[in-house]
C-alpha cells in the first residue's frame, strides 16, 4: 500500500506533461501552417497522456471527479489553457498580420504613394535581382515591403561566384550590382557599398520606366534668360536628373533658330525668361497649344515674357505685384518667400495632404472664366498673405484700400479639348473657376531683365498657415445633351492641349528641388502634361535625412554644464528642501 501510494504521489505530476504535450502541437502546426507528423505526434501524445493519467486515478473516495481537489485543478488547468490559447492565438495573427509602426519623421520605414501604386499597376511579373554575397536586413526589408504591395514583385540575392553563369548573363561587373528584369527586358538599378544602401527612389523609378514602353520629351526653352540646365545658382540640374530618374527626356530648345516645337515634344517648359520672347517663338507655342500638348509656364515677379496673345484665350493673367508672405519670416526664410499649404482638388496635388512647398519671389495668378477652358487652382497661399506692388526704386508698397490681402492663386492647371491637327470650335462644357483673388488683370511689368532671386534653402520649415480644402469648381452640365455617360467618354476620349502656370521659377534651381514637396510640384506637373496614361502622380519616396547637430563652441560649453553641474546641483537641491521639510 504504501509503495502504491508513493508511486501515485510522483504518478500524478504526470497529467502535467499532456497539456503541455497539446500545446506545443498546436502551436506548432497553426504558427508553421502545415499539420506534418510532428505536430500531428505532439497532440497525440498529449492526449495520451491525459487519457493514461485518468485512468490510473482509481481512488474510491468519490471518483476522480467528485474530489474538491480535482474541481480546484480542472478550474485552474481551464483559466491556464485559456489563458495560453489566447496568447497563442495573439502570435499567430501577429505572425501571419504583423503591423509596423513608422515614427519617423519622412516615414523613410514606409513605402511612398507613388511606390505603393507602381507596384500594384505592375501587369506582369517584374523581379529585382541583387549581386551581394551576403544580404543586408535593411535593403531585405524594403524590398518585403514591395513585395507586400503586389504579387507580381519578387527578389532573389545571388552570390555571384556561387552562381557565375546568373552573373555573366547580367553583365554583373562589381558585387552590390542590382538589376530589374521583366520578360526579356534587363535595367539596371545601382550598385550598393556600406555607404550606400538600396535606394527606394531610385527602385521605384525604374520599375516606372520597365513597366512603361513610351519615353516622353520634355523640351526647356532657351534664348531668353530662363534657368540653365546646367549646374549653377540659377540651373535645373537637380530636376533634369530627377527627370531623367523617371524616365523623361529633357533637352533644350531654341526657337529663334527654328520657330517650330518638335513634333516629338510631349511637354514644353519655359522656366524663368528674363526677356521677351520674339513673335515667331510667340506664334510657334500658340501653334503648339492647338493640338494635344503639354505647356509649363513659370514666370517670375517683374518679368514680361510678351505671351498676352496666348494667355488671353486661356483666361491666364499674371499679377504685377509681390507675394508676402509673413510665415515665410516666422521660419526664418524672409518675407518674400511664400509657404504653401493649401492645395486645389487635381491630380498633381491631390496628396500632398498638408504638406508645405517653398517659392522665393512669387507672383500671383488671376483665372478668368472661358467657356472652353477648365481650370484648377493648384498652389493656394494662406489668408494672412498680401500682393504688394513693386515701385521703380524696387521698394515694395502696400495700399489697404487699394492692394488685395487675402488668398491667392500661386499656380494653377488649365485644360483644352482639342481636335487633330487643328483646335476644336466648341469643345464640350468645361466647369468655370472664381479664383481665390485675382490680381492686376493687365500685368505690365517692366521688361527690364532683373537679377533672378535666390533663396538658402531651410529644412523643414513649419508653416503657420492652416491647411483648408480647395473649393471645387462648379461644373454645368449642358442642357442638350441626350446622354450624360456617352458624353463623358467622348470627352475623356479627345484629345486635349494643358497648360500649368506657375507664378515661380526658382522652386525647381538647385538647392530648392529638393526641399519639401518642391520637387513634387514640378514632377508631377511634368507626369499630368505629358498625357501620358500610365504615369502614376504621387509623393516620391522620401530619403534619409541627416540630424546630426552642429554646435557653436559657446552652445557646447552650456549643453555640457547643463548636464554636468546645473540639473545635477537643480537634484541636490531639492532632495535637500524634501529633508528639510521632513526634517
Amino acid at each position: 500500500m504504501k509503495a502504491k501510494a508513493i508511486n501515485w504521489k510522483y504518478l500524478k505530476f504526470l497529467f502535467w506533461l499532456g497539456p503541455v504535450l497539446v500545446i506545443m502541437g498546436a502551436t506548432a502546426g497553426l504558427v508553421s501552417g502545415s499539420w506534418s507528423a510532428l505536430p500531428i505526434g505532439l497532440l497525440i501524445a498529449g492526449i495520451g497522456v491525459i487519457v493514461l493519467w485518468l485512468l490510473l486515478d482509481s481512488s474510491p473516495k468519490g471518483g476522480f471527479f467528485g474530489r474538491r481537489s480535482t474541481q480546484v485543478g480542472t478550474n485552474a488547468v481551464i483559466a491556464t489553457l485559456s489563458a495560453i490559447a489566447i496568447l497563442g492565438l495573439i502570435n499567430v495573427l501577429a505572425v501571419r498580420y504583423p503591423v509596423r509602426l513608422d515614427l519617423t519623421e519622412n516615414q523613410i520605414f514606409t513605402l511612398a504613394p507613388q511606390s505603393v501604386e507602381t507596384v500594384q499597376a505592375l501587369a506582369q511579373p517584374v523581379k529585382v535581382w541583387i549581386f551581394a554575397e551576403t544580404p543586408n536586413p535593411q535593403d531585405q526589408q524594403l524590398l518585403q515591403n514591395y513585395r507586400q504591395q503586389g504579387s507580381q514583385f519578387s527578389y532573389e540575392y545571388v552570390n555571384p561566384q556561387a552562381q557565375p553563369g546568373l552573373a555573366q548573363r547580367f553583365n554583373v561587373q562589381t558585387l552590390g550590382e542590382v538589376y530589374l528584369e521583366i520578360g526579356d527586358t534587363r535595367q539596371f538599378v545601382q550598385t550598393l557599398t556600406p555607404e550606400e544602401r538600396l535606394s527606394e527612389r531610385r527602385l521605384t523609378n525604374a520599375l516606372a520606366q520597365v513597366s512603361s514602353d513610351r519615353t516622353a520629351k520634355v523640351y526647356f526653352l532657351q534664348g531668353h534668360g530662363e534657368r540653365p540646365l546646367e549646374g549653377g545658382q540659377r540651373g535645373l540640374t537637380q530636376a533634369v536628373a530627377q527627370l531623367e530618374e523617371e524616365g523623361f527626356t529633357a533637352e533644350p530648345l531654341n526657337l529663334a533658330a527654328s520657330p517650330q516645337i518638335p513634333a516629338d515634344a510631349d511637354v514644353v517648359v519655359v522656366a524663368g525668361p528674363q526677356r521677351e520672347l520674339l513673335e515667331p517663338e510667340v506664334n510657334a507655342l500658340g501653334e503648339y497649344l492647338e493640338r494635344k500638348s503639354g505647356l509649363m509656364l513659370l514666370i517670375d515677379p517683374q518679368t514680361d515674357p510678351g505671351l498676352d496673345s496666348i494667355l488671353e484665350p486661356w483666361g491666364i493673367q499674371f499679377g504685377d505685384r509681390l507675394i508676402v508672405d509673413p510665415a515665410g519670416q516666422a521660419a526664418g526664410l524672409g518675407v518674400g518667400v511664400t509657404i504653401i499649404n493649401q492645395y486645389g482638388q487635381h491630380p498633381i496635388t491631390e496628396d500632398f495632404g498638408n504638406g508645405i512647398s517653398l517659392y522665393p519671389v512669387a507672383r500671383p495668378i488671376g483665372i478668368e472664366p472661358k467657356s472652353s477652358v477648365s481650370a484648377d487652382s493648384l498652389l493656394i497661399t494662406s489668408d494672412r498673405t498680401q500682393a504688394q506692388r513693386i515701385a521703380e526704386d524696387g521698394q515694395l508698397q502696400f495700399d489697404p484700400s487699394v492692394d488685395p490681402e487675402g488668398s491667392f492663386t500661386l499656380a494653377a492647371a488649365f485644360t483644352r479639348n482639342v481636335d487633330e491637327p487643328e483646335a476644336a470650335s466648341s469643345p464640350s462644357p468645361s466647369p468655370s473657376l472664381s479664383p481665390n483673388a485675382t490680381a492686376s488683370p493687365s500685368p505690365n511689368a517692366a521688361a527690364s531683365p532683373s537679377p533672378s532671386p535666390t533663396a538658402t534653402a531651410s529644412p523643414s520649415p513649419s508653416p503657420t498657415a492652416t491647411a483648408s480644402p480647395s473649393p471645387s469648381p462648379d461644373t454645368t452640365a449642358d442642357a442638350d445633351a441626350l446622354d450624360e455617360e456617352p458624353a463623358n467618354d467622348s470627352e475623356a476620349s479627345q484629345p486635349e492641349a494643358r497648360l500649368v502656370a506657375i507664378g515661380n521659377s526658382a522652386f525647381i534651381t538647385d538647392g530648392l528641388f529638393d526641399q519639401q514637396l518642391n520637387g513634387d510640384v514640378f514632377l508631377n506637373a511634368i507626369s499630368w502634361l505629358s498625357q501620358q496614361d500610365d504615369q502614376l502622380l504621387s509623393i516620391r519616396p522620401a530619403e534619409m535625412t541627416s540630424r546630426r547637430i552642429v554646435m557653436s563652441g559657446q552652445q557646447r560649453t552650456l549643453v555640457t554644464l547643463g548636464s554636468l553641474a546645473i540639473l545635477p546641483l537643480l537634484a541636490l537641491v531639492v532632495a535637500i528642501a524634501v529633508w528639510w521639510k521632513r526634517r
